[in-house]
């Protein structure tokens, strides 16, 4: 039998000790049994509302705080016991194809035909200390040439840099293994072409390796044509070649001579390549925009701090998404993200109070740009990056009004990451669906209309409830006299609704419905869990990863692998027949770095892609300076 994931066996341990301890004392003390009976009768009452906290969901939804070393341990050579399975069903059933089908025993080409599992894992099996699979993997891929085959017409760029290149690059700054640089770089020549029809600055959707032919909109996605930065330093830096930096340099350039100051200094999600600006001015760090906003801080770290362009850019977004974008739910004081519809100059885009699974990974980019960077002492003066941006120089104003830039974006990390955690924690099957929609109070305005529209709900700004409590001022909740600002460590007890209210559609109490339900084997709450707990050393982050862990095994696992979920909101999960090679590349490997005692990868000396590939900080010398035209 799968273990409870809400207890663990040292939680269940220390309260059968204090059940024993309780029932000592009821034999010399009889007089407690009155009151023992009223806290009975209340606790009925408290559990057997219109919403239902699962039973004993005070103690249960506790995370315990002292978890011996050796458990921990243990507890990584589970996840390490759960790459294994997965992979070796990979190799059974899908070897030389991209991804395993986890139901049928069957395989998928949907990147290429190239092995992305293979390519993508091959980090993860150096970090496991998996010699043999590893060894299996080089050999494969070292004879790769990346043709397309015949059915298919075009790599897409993004998926291909971050997936195999970036996969490449990690595993040979790791392992300086010759065949994977060569590997990197024979690939980039075949990438090559997507950056040749829009004048050498941001690459199309995809590239024919064989013939070189590129095809793909006009309209480009900035997730999609600002991602790849990392990887090409990186490459560059490895193989000393200009052409690299070069790739890496133009997107940086494109992007920081465009003026946004009608999204608030943040890069909207569409963008005219022809033209090199913003197409509309919709605002995210979900689909279609996560990883652009993320590289901007990356890049700079990467880099030994010296890409200053980057810097300002990335202070402008998290800014603006700070300002903006973050809001707090009503009733349970759940601190989200959420992204606006079209903005003008005069007017903000009106908030859609949704939340993907995919935005998870914000409180991580946060808590490491506050781990990495002095916000305090940057030299960056936030009044004057807002100037000019209309009715988003507020939002500067407010944020700049705060005590600590860095205490600020630490309490936007944890409130977020606590939340990320409880969309987990509120499912019957312990895992998070794809996108949610959040409330305002009990208004009927939030859901599906007649015609299955979904109707706009939300909660507070988060920004203007942080000045009511930092100020003393009434708020819209009861934020006066608490230690920390709303929306952060409020401890919330999961809402687990029954079968039935599932159903009849009566369960109350979340302040959120659940609007896409799948679960797709998703790594970024667990990379801002792992974040969390370095960056911050508290067990709870911990505690919360395990917990998750224990949820994938018991609703995912299948006799060859891991099947994503078609919905959570029922237990057992109902499986759908698809592993994504991510979920060995990011989902596995941060809960294993979060379960191990060593550092591997201190977030100070590395950096990871948006695919969980660490590459490690350097400095330009003075020749690659002159080489490649770097100025100071």
């Amino acid at each position: 039998m799968a273990p409870n994931r809400f207890t663990s066996p040292y939680l269940r341990l220390h309260q059968h000790q204090q059940g024993y301890k309780a029932l000592q004392l009821l034999r010399h003390r009889p007089f407690l049994y009155a009151g023992l009976a009223l806290f009975a009768v209340f606790f009925f009452f408290r559990t057997t509302g219109s919403h239902k906290y699962l039973s004993f969901a005070e103690d249960k939804h506790a995370l315990p705080k002292n978890t011996p070393l050796a458990v921990w341990d243990q507890r990584a050579v589970e996840v390490k016991r759960a790459f294994i399975h997965a992979y070796r069903g990979y190799e059974k059933y899908a070897w030389l194809h991209d991804e395993l089908k986890p139901l049928s025993s069957g395989f998928s080409d949907q990147f290429n035909g190239w092995g992305v599992t293979a390519a993508d894992s091959l980090d993860t099996m150096l970090l496991m200390r998996l010699d043999g699979e590893y060894s299996r993997a080089l050999a494969q891929l070292s004879t790769s040439k990346f043709l397309l085959p015949p059915e298919t017409k075009f790599a897409p760029f993004f998926e291909t840099v971050i997936r195999y290149l970036g996969g490449f690059l990690s595993a040979y700054a790791i392992s300086k293994d010759p065949p994977l640089l060569a590997l990197a770089e024979e690939l980039a020549v075949k990438l090559d072409p997507v950056f040749n029809k829009y004048k050498g600055e941001f690459p199309v959707y995809a590239v024919n390796t064989n013939s070189g032919a590129v095809a793909g909109p006009d309209v480009g996605i900035v997730a999609e044509m600002a991602s790849l930065q990392v990887e090409y330093l990186y490459l560059a830096k490895a193989t000393g070649k200009k052409r690299y930096f070069d790739r890496a340099n133009a997107v940086m350039k494109a992007l920081a001579k465009t003026d946004l100051h009608k999204t608030g200094g943040m890069m909207p999600t569409k963008w005219n390549l022809t033209s090199g600006v913003p197409f509309d001015s919709h605002l995210s760090v979900g689909a279609q925009a996560d990883s652009a906003h993320e590289y901007l801080l990356k890049q700079y770290l990467l880099t030994s701090k010296t890409d200053k362009a980057s810097l300002e850019m990335y202070i402008r977004a998290t800014t603006h998404i700070i300002a903006n974008l973050l809001f707090v739910s009503p009733t349970r004081r759940l601190l989200y993200v959420t992204d606006t519809s079209t903005a003008t100059f005069e007017h903000a885009g009106r908030p859609t109070h949704q939340m993907e699974h995919l935005s998870c990974f914000l409180p991580g980019l946060l808590a490491l740009g506050a781990h990495t960077l002095p916000l305090d002492a940057l030299g960056l003066d936030l009044h004057a990056l807002g100037a000019g941006t209309g009715w988003a120089a507020r939002g500067y104003e407010a944020v700049a009004r705060q005590r600590s830039l860095k205490e600020t974006h630490m309490w936007a990390a944890a409130g977020l990451a606590e939340t990320c955690y409880t969309l987990y924690a509120d499912q019957p099957t312990g895992l998070a669906p794809e996108v949610t929609v959040f409330r305002l109070g009990n208004s009927a305005a939030w859901g599906m209309d007649k015609h299955g529209n979904w109707m706009e709900g939300g909660g507070w700004r988060w920004i203007d409830e942080v000045e009511k409590w930092r100020t003393g001022g009434a708020g819209s909740g009861t934020w006066k006299g608490r230690r920390l600002p709303p929306g952060v460590g409020e401890d919330t007890p999961p809402v687990v609704y029954t079968e039935r209210e599932r159903v009849q559609g009566t369960g109350k109490g979340r302040d959120y419905a659940a609007k896409r339900t799948e679960y797709l084997l998703r790594p970024e709450t667990i990379e801002s869990l792992y974040i969390m707990w370095r960056v911050t050393g508290e067990s709870k982050w911990r505690e919360m990863g395990w917990r998750i862990f224990q949820a994938i095994e018991r609703e995912t696992r299948t006799p060859v692998g891991y099947a994503s979920l078609k919905t959570v909101e029922v237990s057992p999960g109902i499986k759908q027949d698809d592993m994504p090679s991510y979920f060995l590349a990011e989902t596995l490997k941060y809960l294993y770095l979060m379960f191990i005692d060593e550092e591997p990868f201190p977030l100070d000396t590395w950096v990871f892609n948006t695919e969980a590939h660490p590459l490690p900080v350097f400095q330009w010398t003075p020749a690659e300076k002159d080489r490649f035209g770097i100025l100071d």
